[in-house]
């Protein structure tokens, strides 16, 4: 009888997590739209987003599911508009899962970086890239070259420049818990400038310039990376892809993106003043915690914002 009773319990439990409504707060004074462009059953994750060639152009992740997988392919989408995606290109390591790309236009080519990754948890352990002179057609993955620091576990995340001339990228230990900064003039050769941060578990790293000319960096903070265990009380929570104000000391919150369960990993183009920004996510009508999400098909979605209402809403935020 309890037995029955603790299954019954169990599979009420597991209905709420599943039908569950979903609870976002999106800023209605934004006036957000949300559209997917992918949506083909797979786990879609890990978007980046650039405008090139007079087009936009979307690079995201294709698997089975959210943890690592051999049949894992990056996937090059374009489209004139943001709103009607079809496929141009992929990129795969054989036997390996691939993930986390990032483009940057860098002495007039385009450049894609991946992390290919190992095993089921996809622990990334280098950084490769590929060149395109139009999205289409793609060099072979290659490693990147690092002198001043060990080449073989940088990872890489987001290059920026401020002239477009010098670029410069934050890259985490493989093993997290340190975080570097590189610069470079042609996009495959990079050089150490200096240390972000060590401790912390400290991995995925971004930055960028404020006014005065200095960098603000952000960084994931895992503590205890790779340990799933750890973190099921975080598996079992919501998850959301939101938009903050990025301040010295601090972020604060503006509004959710339309998101739940397996969420974030965003890309972002400012043009004809909006901003667009590419995410993934699991069924945003529904609010399924993260574990579930990991397992279950996941979209592309692509979010406008025109950027007056955003800066109105930041300044009434801050």
């Amino acid at each position: 009888m309890m037995a029955a009773l603790l299954l019954l319990a169990l599979a009420a439990l597991a209905a709420w997590l599943y039908f569950r409504p979903n609870r976002a707060r999106v800023a209605p004074e934004l006036a957000l739209e949300s559209w997917d462009v992918v949506a083909d059953g797979l786990h879609n994750s890990n978007t980046d987003l650039i405008h090139f060639g007079g087009r936009f152009l979307l690079a995201h992740a294709a698997s089975p599911y959210h943890m690592g997988s051999t049949s894992c392919r990056i996937v090059v989408r374009a489209s004139p508009d943001a709103r009607h995606f079809s496929e141009v290109a992929e990129l795969r390591v054989p036997g390996e899962d691939i993930r986390d790309p990032k483009f940057a236009v860098i002495g007039g080519r385009l450049f894609l970086y991946v992390l290919p990754n190992k095993g089921f948890y996809a622990l990334p352990y280098t950084t490769l890239y590929a060149t395109s002179e139009d999205g289409e057609k793609w060099s072979e993955l290659r490693p990147v070259s690092i002198s001043g620091a060990p080449e073989c576990g940088w990872l890489f995340w987001r290059p920026r420049s401020a002239d477009g001339e010098t670029w410069y990228v934050p890259a985490y230990w493989n093993a997290h818990g340190h975080s570097i900064l590189l610069r470079s003039r042609d996009g495959a050769h990079w050089e150490f400038v200096s240390r972000i941060w060590d401790g912390e578990g400290n991995d995925e790293t971004d930055f960028l310039w404020l006014p005065d000319g200095r960098m603000l960096a952000t960084a994931r903070l895992e503590v205890t990376p790779d340990r799933f265990p750890t973190h099921l009380g975080g598996a079992l929570s919501r998850k959301r892809t939101s938009l903050f104000l990025v301040e010295p000391h601090r972020l604060v919150f503006l509004s959710d993106l339309p998101s739940a369960g397996d969420t974030s990993y965003a890309g972002v183009v400012l043009r004809d003043g909006a901003l667009f920004a590419s995410y993934y996510t699991s069924d945003p009508t529904r609010d399924w915690p993260w574990l579930l999400g990991m397992f279950l098909r996941s979209e592309i979605r692509m979010a406008r914002v025109e950027l007056a209402s955003l800066a109105a809403l930041a300044d009434a935020s801050g």
